[in-house]
């Protein structure tokens, strides 16, 4: 009898050592524990990895232009977002994050950040000029219309009139931004830092939103303060 009690005694042990061996704190399940970065396809943690160090944790409050705008959203449109998380933006700080360009995403999580946005933040029937300019813009008419829409914030010289606005046509800032980041802030505003979209903040008889030419020349005129060498030692002129 004992020596059965002992036998039994001994297959249960084994039995439940085998159990436990199965489920011991720490043992590796069957699906890898930290997946392939191609594999993460929910917006939230593709956005927050990848654009709001530069755009805000909320889309906004960023370094770099507000995603979390309706108007901008719906000016850009998802192909003009996911060319440009895609492909980057040269000569900016924009850089691009297309696997064939050198970046770690795949066209489907560029897809997945594009309409995400769009679901979260992208409910605007705004209509407005288009993302793109079609034709050059006229530096000396961008001038006057410099003067009546943004002057009154920025200055009529553009070099920033509070303390609030700081110079659009410093070499720096212009060294960073292209002319298209220009247009898109024109055409989005910045609502978190109190700056109007392209319907502007005019009052009485002469508030009107802003033209497709207005804009494309204005954009023009501040881009004709660029130059070629900012920050570089510069030859005293003769």
């Amino acid at each position: 009898m004992t020596s059965r009690f002992r036998t039994l005694s001994l297959g249960c042990l084994v039995a439940f050592a085998s159990a436990g061996c199965r489920n011991a704190p720490g043992r590796p399940g069957p699906e890898p524990e930290v997946g392939r970065p191609e594999q993460l396809v929910r917006f939230a943690p593709l956005y927050q990895q990848n654009c709001a160090g530069c755009h805000g944790s909320g889309g906004k409050n960023g370094a770099a232009i507000s995603l979390a705008n309706p108007v901008y959203l719906t000016i850009a449109g998802p192909k003009n977002i996911e060319r440009v998380t895609r492909d980057g933006v040269p000569g900016t700080m924009m850089p691009a994050f297309g696997k064939h360009a050198g970046g770690m995403l795949t066209d489907q999580q560029i897809s997945i950040l594009a309409l995400g946005m769009l679901d979260t933040w992208g409910h605007s029937d705004t209509p407005a000029p288009p993302y793109q300019s079609a034709a050059p813009g006229d530096p000396i008419q961008g001038q006057k219309a410099f003067t009546v829409f943004c002057a009154r914030c920025h200055g009529a010289d553009a070099t920033g009139k509070t303390k609030d606005t700081s110079s659009l046509v410093d070499p720096a800032y212009l060294a960073l931004v292209s002319d298209q980041s220009l247009r898109t802030a024109i055409l989005a505003g910045q609502s978190e830092r109190g700056m109007p979209d392209w319907r502007s903040d005019l009052i009485g008889a002469n508030a009107r939103p802003m033209t497709d030419q207005e804009i494309t020349d204005t954009v023009a005129w501040i881009a004709s303060h660029r130059i070629a060498t900012p920050g570089q030692p510069y030859q005293k002129s003769e």
